[in-house]
């Protein structure tokens, strides 16, 4: 998985006045967990573009204080109510020999024949899926193949099962699946009411020329 760079610095005081002190410096505070005590560092708000504002999933170096390198992913973000401003971010250490749990996104390449031949629609269930593996194995994205999907057909999360990772959902999960689409269902329905009508008119007319036959 690509990583992410973020400097910062650690902090020495972490009461609200401090804190408060780091915003208006256009600074975050942040928290370091899973490698024993918590480590509390600030980093400047912009390096956190690359990392939030994506859909993409990355890990990330931080780097303190230009000695202390920590790999790690992203934990928690809380953001200002009014001006989404960044507030505090939570990141969690990674261990080269101990598994981690993330949200990775998917890829869905490929066109589904439900879709181009049949005129169905394509419902994305899933945008991300959770997994857990070692740091080294955690993938990019999940790649998931909808070129044989037909009209009605569904492919399930034990259909992306991966030797490199364990994905984290019931095996019966719907990712993605081709739905008959509103359109067509209503083209069905306005057939069936015409020929209904037909039918109904066909009979009237029948009807008609029985009592006339009757009536001479």
């Amino acid at each position: 998985m690509k990583s992410i760079t973020i400097n910062g610095s650690k902090r020495e005081s972490v009461g609200k006045k401090a804190t408060k002190a780091l915003r208006n410096a256009e600074m975050v505070p942040c928290v370091i967990y899973g490698g024993g005590e918590p480590l509390h560092f600030s980093a400047k708000e912009l390096d956190f573009s690359k990392l939030v504002y994506t859909p993409n999933a990355h890990t990330v170096l931080l780097v303190l204080d230009n000695d202390t390198k920590i790999n790690a992913i992203l934990q928690d973000i809380q953001y200002h109510p009014l001006s989404d401003k960044i507030l505090h971010v939570d990141f969690y250490q990674l261990f080269d020999d101990k598994e981690i749990s993330m949200n990775i996104p998917l890829n869905f390449e490929g066109a589904a024949p439900g879709v181009l031949i049949s005129g169905g629609v394509l419902s994305l269930n899933k945008r991300k899926l959770r997994v857990r593996s070692f740091p080294a194995n955690l993938p990019d994205f999940i790649t998931v193949d909808i070129s044989k999907l037909e009209l009605g057909n569904k492919l399930t999360s034990s259909e992306l099962q991966n030797d490199a990772f364990t994905i984290l959902h019931p095996d019966n999960t719907v990712v993605c699946q081709v739905r008959t689409s509103r359109a067509s269902v209503k083209t069905e329905d306005e057939e069936a009411a015409e020929a209904a009508e037909a039918a109904e008119a066909a009979e009237g007319a029948s009807e008609e020329s029985g009592e006339a036959a009757a009536a001479e």
